[in-house]
């Protein structure tokens, strides 16, 4: 019996932390079709909760779009936070010696900091199977240009036997879009939500 209740607390732990994934998954996808276009300029934003029009955005607001949709989770004062605390250990690659309210959450580096941080963060692996539905993943473009996208809970069929492959939901430029390039670029990191979030989540 014991082993019983065990391995059904499991399977209701593993079914509530991909139903959560799922959630995630359709806040991005709601994007697609509305946001258009990838605008990098510099916007001066309102805080917290501040956004770009809804039509443009660039690959990080899909994310910060996504997040504040499904969870309520404000990238922009999180990363701004932990940023105004513990400056040192974010990128200086932008000669700023501030905080910007404005454009920190933006950033690819500075979301990997962050999610090293207070997310749990995975291997960086060519297996696909490793991958779930909502786990968001950064790569690296040519031109050492980093991105930053969503695992889907769609695939796409595979080829010679292999395990299917993750549909990726991102604005790469042509606007949010679900289409499969999970492997098409150098991985640089693997983040899923926290599991104490998951646990909080569960109880409400």
């Amino acid at each position: 019996m014991l082993k019983a209740g065990v391995t059904l607390l499991l399977l209701l732990n593993f079914q509530h932390a991909w139903a959560t994934n799922l959630k995630l998954v359709a806040a991005a996808r709601s994007q697609v079709g509305v946001t258009k276009s990838y605008d990098p300029q510099y916007t001066k934003l309102a805080y917290p909760n501040g956004d770009v029009k809804k039509s443009k955005g660039v690959c990080t607001d899909v994310i910060i779009r996504a997040l504040r949709d499904a969870h309520q989770l404000d990238l922009q004062q999180l990363v701004h936070e932990d940023m105004a605390k513990n400056f040192a250990l974010y990128p200086n690659k932008w000669g700023l010696k501030n905080t910007d309210k404005n454009i920190d959450h933006r950033r690819v580096p500075n979301l990997q900091v962050y999610f090293k941080r207070h997310w749990q963060s995975l291997d960086a692996t060519q297996v696909t199977k490793n991958y779930q539905a909502g786990d968001i993943v950064t790569v690296m473009l040519p031109g050492n240009l980093p991105h930053i996208m969503l695992v889907s809970d769609k695939t796409e069929k595979s080829l010679l036997g292999r395990a299917p492959m993750p549909l990726v939901i991102h604005n790469i430029g042509r606007g949010t879009q679900e289409e499969a390039a999970l492997l098409a670029y150098p991985i640089t990191g693997h983040f899923r939500l926290p599991k104490k979030y998951l646990t909080e989540e569960s109880n409400t």
